[in-house]
């Protein structure tokens, strides 16, 4: 029995005992019915013939005993019935009363009836309408309870018609309702229905009335066992019946994997179901109801299924006895009937209930009915314990007399009630057959789970509720298997191999089964009532005859009606545990406060004197104070003021001191980036609920508990950390009260500070306000409820602070839960939506260490493990002496609490070892091996540092009063023993600071460099290395964090009787530990070596050994290892710890072998070393966020290298649990210091045995019990029906487990958030950060704080080129200025003179070819350097802007200006656009081109269409004469691909509001992604021939499209009377990186003209546009665009105004003028220039306006870079080097799949020497590029001269040229004009062609063999495939 089995059914355990004590019975005995539990798990393999024998044998004898049963009703023939005739004039239709009332259900479901207390609605039914109710008022004390039992024998009604009352005879009743009965009027044959009010509160038809029983006997054919032949309920008693009102849930759809298919089976009816908002009979108040009703009759069966009736023994069975012959063979061929038809759906469990309604009004079963039974009194003085009586089944009697001296609980009753609810995952697929558990297989499993028990084991109601939940699966798996959908069964409706059990053979089978538990368990069965057995027990008890008992089950099995049961607590121990558990928190100090404060303890005291046999302690003490006062101060306080004496030396000595500052890990950093994410996705998601966008920084308020510590603590990390100078919230000198502004307390103070935050919240709202609440699972109590009024006035704060509605609904405060323990805030009810949680990532997966900490975690799981895997010293631990000592002194003691005798115990066991270890060494009989241990290496731990750092030790006592004794008890000890300089006793008070000697402050300073006079530690952390006990106080711990010299956390005190997850949990995580591990992650091959040495493992609590980091769970264990991790009881522990080290080193292995090993572990250690720096730096440069600068990486990378050495330790002393005791001289050099020692291991843990063992015993899915206790104090089990937790669920599902099983109780602050299966009740803006405690949440929150602060920064920020202007140096310096510097516009003559500026100034075309003129004079050696120096970057040169109100947007952007503009607007629905096709024939392309237009309905008023066929006709133009200040005239045109999310289309803010007309220009296959994106633009869908074109191809068809619309509209108008050239001709087209533009303003105030200052601002795009269309003459200039932006910007470059020259990016385009003019659309780049030469040699206008310019944002997607040149025959992405570009003809090269053009593009800008040799370098000989611009890469100048007769060409007399590029030659170019330029001898030729045929043409139309030689080698082409059309070249040499 014993630990293995820890409360639980096991299997083999039930076949072993049982089934051998049941064989022996049925030897020894005659015929007895085989008893039913041996077959629980095993699978009967009965044959359908047998089934159907049983079937036949039970519904024949059920036919029998209904006929014996209702007597005249079934088989007598009816008595005839005279009707008393109706009174005079009255009504006697049919559904009507006798006043003329309608009663008919379907009349007056929906009106309001009055439904006296006490009475129930009831569905009559007439003999004449047969297809309606009758609705009755009847007083329900009248009618029977689920089983049929139970009503009072006549009737009490009311008319609900007439209103008339009081009929106290169901026949006069049945007369006045006109029923028109032939026979005798009974309520069993006409009452038939309850009523029930449904959701929407109309009167529906409920569950049968259940009379008798009789009508849900199923009537089963002899033949078959199909469902067709059962009885059906009509068809509205189903789910539509139910009076629950919620929907109901999924069938466990989060059910994890380990859970097998039939955890779809398990139940899921919340309890909320018991509070819906249906109306209950009449009744407003379910909750009334239920109490009233029984707990049963407020929801009567609503699916009753198909039930063999299995109840009592009938009639005829009066002498039936477990030896009689007959009956053995029926019932044990039984089919699967339950007992009674218990099924009640009553929404989940009573524990729904808050305790205090389990009290209820007389009619309920919790309270006693029958004859009382009689308590006698000294039953607590005789007993030595008070008896706890679990009610179960049934009535239960009254208690008289001595009743304080019993404990009454319902706590039992609710597991049973839970237990009996259906599952309802089954009846959807009608498994009307699947019954629940009956009460007697219920009782029988009690019995025998109670059987199995340890003497020191508490019984469980989770372990209970498991092991019903296990049996009724088991028993029905036949059943549950057939509702499998995917799992067909041979036979369809098989039953499951279980036989029922009777109520007669119960209190046998359950007494075999308790025959073999040596009488741990005693059954009584009485005849008639519980009393008699209540009585019986009592007397035994006084008899002292249960002195071994530990558990009473008394039965009363009477054979007509359902069993009555309950258990009795009788065993000391269990029933101490189980009183006290009842306790709440409040009553538990209440009664130690109370045992403290009379005095009761000093019984105790008493008992402790007698002990010593040296007489009291005290004396002892005293005598030993005055004989060594003088040595013994003096010896010890040398030793302890040694650190003081030895000054700077003594401290050097020790140099592992360290405090650890704030510092990030690369865990902490990945959190705070998981936070970030999530904060991004609420900001993403369409909901709209937080605008990111909106804010400009940060403000914060972090609440705490109010506990003094947690608050310094957090005080001190917030200081250290740096995060409110880099918020920018305050300035460079940071006091501490300006600290505190951000940091509260949860006391009574904090409303204060509360409501200044949400004041500030509300008065910045452009700032985000983030609450963060720590330690969140701290006080959920609902601001309604309070567990306890009079001591707490914190208690319900967070709900009323956190939960109030300013916070809820400000648009700007995100709050983040912060805790180690969020069971409590994962409820069906909870505010915090599962998408919105963030749980601590794993440092492993599959087994690949994903962060590389210096430190190893130690928390819950690896103290568990460190019991398992075999630790020389396992961590966590229980002290059997103690125990003992206090079951012992419990026995004695009765009246006394456990926590006062365990606190009382454990102080004279700390008090006798302090004796003993100095020097009485007599007391060490007086205390535990572990308590000595403890004390030992505390007084010692300092002794043994030459600075006097020592360890501290924890000692946990919950309850304050307790604490302040222990305190004052052992402070009095250690003055006496004259230990005061030794170590400090401190009383750690939640609601007070630390307070310390005066000596150790002083001793702290010195180690921690501390000259402030006024220094007190103020957190635990600030007492690394101080020797102390902690007294750790309060109920719960609220989230102090512990130094790393703590070594042992004593928790023998703690509260073991609450055993609740979170409880545990957080007492466990003060333990919680980082262990630095530098060598965690390579084994050094020593552990490989003394893996399995037999000498090693015999050592015990050795505490020179090491504790191997490695915690690995996949080592091979030892059986040795495993024998020693069996029992942790420490008792055993040998001090003789250095005879087993030496043991070790002599007789394992030579001294050769050691030495080698420690040198591999040195090398293995520096290996690690490096790597683990190594991988710091790759980590945190990995995990980054991306809106980090450079700066901060390396900062971080820094900050994090410095941490991993500076914490790093001698190399030898955590490197493993086997390495470390190899050598005896090595240990004393390098483990002097007990500190640095504690700090390299993770502290050991003492617990209660209880405790102890639930932690590590593990449940069936391999889980620590612990994970399947309830998960907190304020919430329960939404069933019993739960599967059970699994050992493979993440956090997550761990998550959606809880909030799928668990809801509030209504004292939880979310109960009243009813959730019912919609989403809205989740906060939009709620996050939950959930990590091991102590693991480092709050540096990790803080970190989300600053990258958070620096994404919102970065989201107002851009990063703009900044870049200075290329090719200054060659522009020809001219003195001429042409407009004076204040000049707002051109003069158009004036403008005339200037000359053009061939050469390209912007930096974007820094690789690009020279253009050469006449005008410039190139000096190479200027360009080269530039180049050269230009090289050197990689990338083009950004800098950091801050957005202005003027910017242009991506689809980011969300705030309320921009909605309607969006698309969010509420006249149009949102994506509501029309497609439209567009038409216009070109000749240059030889076919007519066709266009689409996708048209939002709002921007339908920008197009003209055709009136009856609404054909898009144009788009509408205004007049050059137009005027408006809201209004662009000119459409801007953006051509984008690639670019859906970062392209900035979103002009509104940029034009200012005003009204402007915006087409974005998109390929066809991105038409659907960019709708989707920007629902409210209007779209220009290129043809589908252009998917794989350039820019070139849109800026050609927007030119095109705008001529021909120009047009169009030019004649629409010209009808109006319009002229033509009135029609405004110009375009803007802008790149789609765009994002600001600035103006430069002058002031020409000076003396002088010349004399002027300027500033340049960000202004609206509005502005520039409207400045530059109000331009004078503005029709005649054909180009007119802006400078880009520089910070470098000089006075020169605008203190001329306007120029003639290149420009880019931004251009407002006259396509009147440029009509002739076209873009080449077969470019990829450069077109830009090649235009802007097209355009100046055509002699028209280009205006740069240099006061102006535009910012481009640098996007890294999209664009250009979406081309991506590879291979066509593979998909192995190989890059291609440009010079694979071009090919041999008809070569076997590798085609690739890109166009032609692009490839001749990119080959020409890399590789163009080839083809130009004599060019490379010669400036001054350029080459002669025809009619076109083509990059031939920086190395080569290019001239460009146009065919096309009287255009502008440079003077090319005094020019000779070094080549000469023919692009697509067209008929402008003929052999005269070429012959009138010069060039060099050897110069080079390239013509490019379509194809080879016009290659040859073009060479002999323009007569260049004259004078240019050609081989045939020398012809190329594109790597094109043929059907890409490559593009050929032919080269030549000059002649």
């Amino acid at each position: 029995m014993g630990n293995s089995y820890a409360g639980q059914l096991k299997t083999t355990r039930f076949e072993e005992v049982l089934h051998n004590s049941i064989e022996a019975s049925l030897r020894s005995n005659n015929l007895v019915p085989r008893p039913i539990f041996s077959q629980l798990y095993l699978e009967a393999e009965q044959q359908l013939s047998s089934l159907e024998a049983g079937s036949r044998a039970d519904n024949e004898e059920e036919e029998e005993e209904e006929e014996e049963e209702e007597g005249s009703e079934s088989s007598s023939p009816p008595v005839s019935y005279q009707v008393k005739p109706p009174p005079e004039g009255c009504c006697t239709t049919d559904g009507f009363c006798q006043a003329g009332k309608d009663l008919r259900l379907v009349s007056i479901s929906n009106e309001h009836i009055e439904v006296p207390s006490g009475f129930l609605l009831v569905g009559a039914k007439s003999p004449n309408l047969p297809d309606h109710l009758l609705v009755c008022a009847v007083d329900k004390r009248f009618l029977p309870d689920d089983n049929g039992r139970n009503a009072l024998l006549g009737f009490s009604g009311n008319c609900v018609g007439c209103g008339k009352k009081g009929f106290c005879y169901f026949t006069e009743f049945s007369n006045h309702i006109n029923l028109k009965l032939t026979t005798q009027p009974k309520k069993q044959k006409h009452l038939k229905y309850y009523l029930v009010r449904n959701a929407q509160g109309a009167l529906t038809k409920g569950s049968v009335i259940c009379w008798k029983g009789a009508e849900f006997r199923g009537r089963q054919s002899s033949t078959s066992t199909c469902s067709s032949t059962l009885f059906q309920l009509p068809e509205s008693s189903g789910l539509s019946g139910s009076t629950s009102s919620e929907p109901l849930p999924p069938a466990n759809p989060s059910a994890p994997a380990g859970t097998q298919p039939t955890a779809a089976a398990v139940d899921h009816i919340p309890s909320t179901a018991a509070f819906s908002s249906a109306v209950y009979n009449g009744k407003e108040s379910p909750k009334q109801q239920m109490m009233k009703n029984n707990l049963s009759a407020l929801t009567r069966p609503s699916v009753l299924g198909t039930l063999t009736n299995s109840g009592p023994p009938k009639k005829r069975h009066k002498g039936w006895s477990p030896e009689s012959p007959s009956s053995t063979e029926t019932w044990n061929l039984q089919l699967n009937p339950q007992a009674s038809n218990r099924i009640k759906n009553d929404g989940g469990s009573l524990s729904s209930l808050p305790h205090s309604a389990l009290a209820g009004p007389a009619s309920s079963p919790m309270v006693g009915s029958g004859e009382p039974v009689s308590v006698p009194d000294n039953l607590l003085k005789i007993c030595k314990a008070k008896p706890v009586i679990f009610k179960g089944h049934g009535n239960f009697p009254y208690l008289c007399g001595n009743i304080n001296d019993v404990i009454v609980s319902p706590l039992l009753y609710t597991c049973y009630r839970n237990s009996q609810s259906l599952s309802r995952a089954y009846e959807q697929y009608g498994a009307s057959t699947i019954q629940p558990i009956s009460e007697e297989m219920q009782l029988l499993l009690t019995v025998y789970y109670l059987v199995q028990l340890a003497a020191d084991q508490v019984p469980l109601i989770e372990d209970l509720e498991q092991i019903f939940m296990r049996s009724w699966r088991e028993s029905h798996l036949c059943e549950i298997r057939q509702y499998q959908p995917a799992a067909p069964q041979p036979f369809p409706q098989l039953p499951g191999p279980i036989a029922p059990v009777s109520s007669a053979q119960l209190p046998w089978l359950a007494g075999l089964a308790a025959s073999s538990c040596n009488d741990s368990v005693h059954i009584i069965e009485c005849s008639y009532s519980l009393a008699e057995g209540l009585s019986e027990m009592f007397k035994l008890l006084m008899e002292g005859k249960l002195t071994k008992t530990n558990y009473v089950v008394i039965i009363c099995a009477s054979r007509n009606r359902a069993i009555d049961s309950c258990i009795v607590i009788t065993g000391k121990y269990q029933a101490r545990v189980l009183s006290e558990s009842m306790l709440s928190p409040s009553d538990y100090q209440k009664e130690v406060n109370y045992q403290l404060v009379t005095g009761k303890v000093e019984t105790l005291g008493s008992f402790f004197s007698t002990l010593c046999p040296e007489g009291d302690i005290d004396l002892l003490l005293e005598k030993f104070y005055q004989e060594n006062q003088g040595h013994i101060s003096s010896s010890l306080s040398a030793s302890a003021n040694k650190p003081t004496a030895v000054n700077g030396a003594g401290t050097a000595v020790c140099t592992s001191y360290e405090i650890e500052r704030h510092q990030i890990r690369p865990f902490q950093l990945a959190v705070a980036q998981k936070l970030l994410s999530h904060i991004c996705s609420i900001a993403d998601s369409s909901t709209q609920n937080l605008d990111l966008g909106s804010f400009e920084k940060i403000d914060f308020l972090i609440c705490v508990p109010p506990s003094e510590v947690t608050y310094q603590q957090t005080l001190f990390h917030l200081w250290h950390s740096g995060i409110l100078l880099e918020l920018g919230l305050e300035k460079e000198h940071l006091t501490k009260q300006r600290v505190e502004q951000y940091v509260m307390k949860l006391d009574a103070e904090a409303q204060i500070k509360f409501k200044i935050f949400l004041q500030n919240s509300m008065q910045n709202p452009h700032t985000l306000f983030v609450l963060i609440h720590d330690h969140a699972h701290w006080d959920l109590m609902s601001a309604m409820h309070s567990l306890y009024p009079q001591t707490e006035l914190s208690t319900g704060l967070v709900d009323r602070l956190l939960n109030c509605r300013e916070v809820k609904e400000a648009p700007n405060i995100v709050t983040l839960h912060v805790t180690s323990f969020p069971y409590a805030l994962q409820t069906q009810h909870t505010h915090i939506s599962p998408y919105n949680e963030i749980h601590w990532p794993s440092s492993y997966s599959n087994g690949v260490d994903l962060y590389h900490e210096n430190k190893k975690y130690f928390g819950l799981s690896e103290f568990i493990e460190s019991t398992l895997s075999g630790h020389s010293i396992p961590l966590l631990r229980y002290d059997s002496s103690f125990e003992a000592m206090v079951m012992a002194l419990g026995k004695r003691f009765p009246r006394l609490h456990s926590a006062v005798i365990r606190t009382f115990v454990l102080i004279q066991h700390y008090s006798a070892a302090m004796m003993a270890v100095c020097g009485l060494s007599q007391m060490k009989n007086y205390t535990s091996v572990e308590t000595l241990e403890i004390t030992q290496n505390l007084i010692n731990s300092s002794r043994q540092c030459p600075s006097g750092h020592g360890l501290m030790v924890v000692l946990r006592i919950p309850c304050v009063p307790l604490a302040a004794v222990a305190y004052e008890r052992l402070y009095n000890v250690r003055e006496r023993l004259a230990l005061e300089d030794n170590f400090e006793i401190i009383l750690g008070n939640p609601n007070s600071g630390i307070t310390i000697g005066k000596h150790f402050v002083e001793q702290l300073k010195i180690w921690q460099k501390i000259e402030d006079v006024d220094w007190r530690p103020q957190t635990y952390l600030e007492l690394e290395g101080l020797p102390c006990i902690l007294i750790f106080s309060g109920m719960d711990p609220q989230g102090e964090s512990l130094p790393r010299s703590l070594r042992y956390c004593d928790l023998r005190l703690i509260n073991s009787s609450s055993l609740v997850r979170t409880s545990l949990e957080q007492e466990l995580g003060l333990a919680a530990y980082f262990v630095s591990s530098e060598i965690h992650t390579e084994k050094p091959v020593v552990n490989d070596v003394l893996e399995s040495d037999p000498e090693k493992l015999s050592s015990t609590d050795n505490e020179d050994e090491e504790i191997a980091t490695e915690g690995s769970t996949s080592e091979k264990r030892s059986p040795m290892k495993r024998e020693r991790s069996c029992s942790h009881d420490s008792a055993s522990s040998s001090l003789s710890s250095k005879a087993s080290i030496t043991a070790f080193c002599t007789e394992s292995s030579p001294p050769q072998a050691l030495s080698n090993s420690t040198e591999e572990t040195t090398n293995n250690y520096e290996r690690q070393k490096q790597k683990v720096d190594k991988g710091a730096q790759t980590t945190i440069s990995k995990h980054l966020p991306p809106v980090t600068e450079q700066l901060d990486m390396k900062q971080n990378i820094k900050s994090t290298q410095v941490s991993i050495t500076s914490s790093s330790s001698p190399p030898f002393s955590s490197s493993s649990s086997s390495s470390a005791p190899t050598h005896n001289s090595f240990i004393l050099q390098t483990s002097q210091c007990s500190m640095t020692k504690a700090s390299k291991q993770p502290p050991i843990v003492f617990l209660p045995k209880l405790v102890y063992d639930i932690i590590t015993s593990t449940d069936s899915s391999g889980l620590p019990k612990s994970s399947s206790l309830l998960p907190y104090h304020s919430v329960m089990w939404a069933s019993s029906f739960r599967p059970l937790m699994s050992k493979m669920m993440t956090c997550t599902e761990q998550s959606l487990y809880y909030r799928q099983w668990t809801v509030p109780k209504p004292i939880h602050m979310d109960y009243n958030n009813r959730n019912e299966g919609r989403m809205d009740t989740f906060h939009p803006r709620r996050l939950l950060l959930s990590g091991p405690p102590q693991i480092g949440k709050t540096g990790a929150y803080l970190q989300f704080l600053s990258i958070l602060s620096r994404m919102l920064i970065r989201l107002t920020e851009v990063d703009v080129y900044d870049e200075e202007e290329i090719n200054i140096n060659i522009k020809e310096e001219s003195d001429q200025y042409y407009h004076q510097p204040g000049d707002m516009w051109p003069d158009l003559e004036t403008f005339k003179k200037i000359p053009f500026d061939y050469t390209i100034h912007d930096p974007k075309y820094e690789d690009a070819s020279l253009i050469c003129s006449k005008l410039q004079t190139i000096d190479s050696e200027d360009i080269s350097v530039s180049r050269r120096q230009e090289d050197m970057y990689t990338c083009r040169q950004t800098t950091r802007m801050r957005v202005s109100k003027y910017a242009a947007y991506n689809t980011y952007h969300h705030c309320e200006q921009c909605h309607q503009y969006m698309g969010f607007n509420p006249r149009y629905q949102i994506y509501e656009s029309t497609l439209h096709a567009f038409a216009f024939s070109y000749s240059m392309l030889g076919e007519e081109i066709q266009l689409h237009f996708i048209i939002p309905k709002s921007k339908e008023h920008h197009f003209v269409f055709s009136q009856p066929g609404r054909q898009l006709e144009s788009m509408r133009l205004p007049l050059v004469t137009d005027k408006s200040e809201d209004y662009i005239k000119s459409p801007t045109f953006t051509p984008t691909t690639g670019r859906h999310e970062h392209g900035l289309f979103n002009l509104y803010h940029a034009m200012d509001g005003a009204s402007h007309l915006h087409v974005l220009v998109v390929k066809e296959y991105e038409m659907a992604i960019y709708k989707k994106y920007w629902p409210n633009h209007i779209m220009l869908v290129l043809p589908s021939i252009f998917n794989s074109a350039g820019v070139g191809a849109a800026h050609f068809l927007i030119k095109e499209l705008s001529y021909h619309n120009l047009e169009l509209e030019r004649n629409r108008q010209e009808e109006l009377g319009i002229k033509p050239q009135d029609i405004w001709p110009f375009i803007v087209i802008s790149d789609d990186s765009c994002v600001m533009w600035n103006a430069v303003e002058v002031d020409c105030s000076g003396d002088r003209r010349s004399d002027y200052t300027w500033t340049e601002r960000n202004v609206s795009l509005k502005q520039i546009l409207q400045h530059i269309e109000a331009t004078p003459n503005v029709t005649h200039y054909a180009l007119i665009g802006m400078r880009k932006w520089s910070s470098k910007t000089n006075s020169a470059e605008i203190k001329e105004p306007f120029s003639c020259c290149h420009v880019h990016d931004f251009i407002m385009l006259n396509v009147d003028l440029t009509q002739n003019v076209q873009y080449n659309q077969n470019r990829f780049t450069c077109d830009d220039v090649d235009f802007n030469l097209r355009v100046h040699s055509a002699g028209l206008l280009i205006c740069r306006f240099n006061h102006f310019s535009v910012m481009k944002k640098q996007i890294a997607v999209g664009g250009q870079r979406s081309f991506h040149i590879k291979s066509k025959v593979s998909d192995n992405p190989v890059s291609i080097s440009p010079a694979q570009y071009i090919c041999a003809p008809d070569s076997k090269h590798t085609f690739l799949a890109a166009p032609a053009q692009l490839l001749l593009e990119k080959y020409l800008q890399y590789h163009s020497h080839r083809f130009f040799p004599l060019s490379l370098k010669n400036y001054s000989h350029p080459v002669l590029s025809v009619d076109c611009y083509l990059n031939l890469g920086p190395q080569i100048a290019v001239c460009y001269v146009s065919s096309r007769p009287h255009s502008l060409n440079i003077s090319s007399s005094g020019l000779t040229f070094s080549g000469l590029l023919l692009y697509l030659c067209d008929s402008f170019v003929v052999a005269s004009f070429l012959k009138k330029f010069h060039f060099l001898k050897g110069a080079t030729l390239c013509v490019i062609c379509q194809d080879r045929n016009s290659l040859r043409q073009t060479v002999v139309r323009l007569e260049l063999e004259d004078e240019w030689q050609f081989r045939l080698r020398d012809e190329f082409q594109t790597a094109n495939a043929k059907e890409d059309r490559p593009l050929f070249f032919l080269t030549g040499r000059h002649i």
